[in-house]
């Protein structure tokens, strides 16, 4: 787009102002907005393959082979596809930044090719497989790649306070696990797919609903969000930087290749786990689409995602998130475990997958945090972003593995002697599956993570970006005012210039409220002072109370600290002069082994900066 000016108009601006995040940007930008598009996506992934299998029942198709090969080539496309939308957004310039443009685009590609899914023609053959494929690529390689790639780069951009962005990385998480997670688990298997079952007609409807109601969500998720990361470098000369540059710097990075083999590692099982959900409710622990079983794997295994909402962030700031997502691992690792070992056995596999699911909480609510963490660690080290390419690698490796997932689990049923269900006088009924079926079936739903579990947990070590994300970001910021101060600027901190526009904003807003109400007051015959005046007095009302809970939160923070300084106190009044010794000559070793760290990895980043730095001087002379 280059240095656009479209989407310039006031019609387009973000509704949120503030320079910190603030309740309506997490609620409705974070929680709300994306619960359109993820639930779609979240149906998409656990009921499109059956779709594909019990309904259009294409698992002979070419001996077995069209669901097979299908899916491989068509994330290859999707890859490709990830890689140019990567390098787009990164070259995206707007009023509006980067991303968000990108959002606002695809809002109505998800409503239509969600729909072209399962509107495949009956009857010709090969009508439906071109249609398949035509409707499947339209929608995961161009209009979920569009929306994903920029909706999954909202928290990064959103802002440089780690705690600010570890909570919009929460919220983000709530709207894919609570909202879509409860029409998925609970809703679904026991009131939707019963009364589906292969009844295309059926499908089509309910499946149009879905993608209906992506549309104005995600509309409003484009509206109340912000990129306050890229309004940093707003009204700057900002250098073009090659495409391979970036590329090189992503995939260079000890960080980012760690965050990268873990993502996919993760995605592999759990989208197996995913595809096998279904199957594995309906041939090895229960019945078809009985209404029931379903229900309570999904719902009672995940319980802890609901509970977690509240404990897994305090822990996460507590003991880092690296950490905890590292412990959250051996226990996921120790659920599927127990599922596996009696996958029959309804009552231990709910356990197992409460175990399972509690583990799993940091994996959920935290990881883009830590995804931010690496990007912002990329930028100190080369000075520049790499958001877009980032999370261009990032989408390739999802799709591509769930791709390969979709592929494999096909292969395997198929090769198994899977028997789809048949329609009969309007009643669906299923065969009974042989056992190599239901074997491989358990293995991808509960059989893969347990294994999983443990190389993640073992990967993780390797992650410790956020332990001195603090003293990058500052300079970060020493390198903003320095080139400021170059190009004779005067240096303003982006968030003292945030609250400049927000008074800006404030005072342009009251203007045209004045402005209106004078009009509405001449037309209805009422005092302009008079409700001028009113409003003021609510706008001041509005203001106190905002103070005054800013006040309380402000008291509780104190005092919540004042308590945690007195139990340390406490705790230290009660040592031994020997054990107090001993404690501070072994704080004192970490912290000289933390700055012993630190020196070398400054060093090294600050040279890797300078080859960066020369290299584009060089190509841009």
């Amino acid at each position: 787009m280059g240095k656009s000016q479209m989407l310039s108009g006031r019609l387009f601006d973000s509704r949120v102002h503030s320079k910190n995040v603030e309740g309506k940007e997490k609620w409705l930008g974070y929680l709300l907005g994306p619960c359109g598009a993820l639930l779609l996506n979240a149906v998409l992934a656990t009921y499109l393959n059956v779709y594909y299998t019990d309904v259009l029942k294409l698992t002979t198709v070419w001996g077995g082979a069209f669901l097979v090969v299908f899916p491989l080539v068509s994330k290859i496309i999707d890859a490709v596809t990830n890689v140019l939308m990567g390098y787009i957004i990164d070259r995206t310039r707007t009023k509006q930044g980067k991303a968000r443009p990108w959002l606002l685009l695809s809002a109505p590609l998800l409503f239509v090719t969600g729909l072209l899914l399962f509107i495949v023609p009956s009857g010709n053959l090969t009508m439906q497989i071109v249609w398949v494929m035509g409707s499947y690529n339209l929608f995961y390689s161009f209009a979920f790649t569009i929306y994903n790639m920029s909706h999954n780069l909202m928290c990064p951009l959103s802002t440089r306070n780690t705690v600010q962005r570890g909570g919009l990385s929460v919220f983000n998480q709530i709207s894919t696990i609570m909202m879509s997670g409860i029409l998925v688990a609970l809703v679904f298997p026991m009131a939707i797919m019963p009364m589906l079952g292969v009844d295309k007609s059926r499908w089509i409807v309910v499946m149009g609903i879905l993608s209906g109601i992506a549309l104005p969500l995600t509309l409003l998720e484009y509206y109340f969000t912000k990129e306050r990361v890229t309004e940093e470098q707003m009204g700057t000369d900002e250098k073009k930087i090659p495409f391979l540059t970036q590329l090189k710097v992503v995939l260079t990075d000890k960080y980012m290749l760690v965050t990268f083999a873990y993502f996919l590692i993760y995605t592999l099982a759990s989208s197996l786990k995913n595809i096998g959900l279904v199957y594995y409710c309906n041939y090895v622990l229960g019945t078809y689409n009985d209404g029931i079983t379903q229900m309570l794997v999904s719902v009672i295994g995940g319980i802890p995602m609901g509970l977690g909402i509240f404990a897994v962030w305090p822990l996460a700031k507590k003991f880092g998130k690296r950490n905890v997502t590292l412990w959250g691992f051996v226990l996921y690792s120790l659920g599927s475990l127990v599922c596996w070992l009696f996958p029959t056995n309804l009552p231990i596999v709910l356990v197992g997958q409460f175990i399972k699911n509690i583990g799993g909480l940091p994996c959920a609510y935290v990881f883009m945090a830590l995804f931010a963490d690496g990007l912002d660690h990329i930028e100190w080290k080369s000075g520049i972003r790499c958001d877009g390419t980032a999370m261009s690698v990032y989408n390739i490796i999802a799709v591509a593995i769930v791709g390969v997932s979709t592929a494999l689990f096909n292969a395997m049923i198929s090769g198994a002697g899977y028997i789809a269900p048949e329609l009969v006088d309007g009643v669906t009924v299923a065969a009974a599956q042989p056992d190599a079926v239901k074997n491989v079936i358990t293995f991808a739903f509960v059989g893969l993570e347990s294994v999983t579990g443990v190389i993640l947990a073992v990967l993780l070590v390797f992650l410790s970006v956020e332990k001195t994300i603090a003293r990058k970001q500052e300079m970060i910021r020493e390198r903003q005012k320095a080139a400021a101060l170059a190009r004779g600027e005067e240096w303003v901190a982006p968030e003292v210039q945030a609250e400049i526009d927000e008074k800006k904003f404030r005072q342009e807003g009251e203007r045209i409220f004045a402005e209106e109400l004078e009009a509405k007051c001449r037309k209805k015959g009422l005092d302009y002072a008079a409700e001028l005046e009113k409003h003021k007095r609510a706008v001041a009302e509005a203001d106190e109370k905002k103070a005054e809970k800013k006040r309380l939160a402000d008291e509780r923070a104190a005092a919540k600290a004042a308590r945690a300084d007195a139990k340390r106190a406490l705790k230290l009044s009660r040592l031994t002069p020997e054990q107090l010794a001993a404690r501070e000559g072994k704080a004192k070793r970490r912290q000289a082994r933390d700055d012993a760290a630190w020196a070398v990895e400054r060093e090294k980043g600050e040279a890797f900066y300078t080859k960066i730095q020369a290299e584009l001087a060089a190509k841009q002379s």
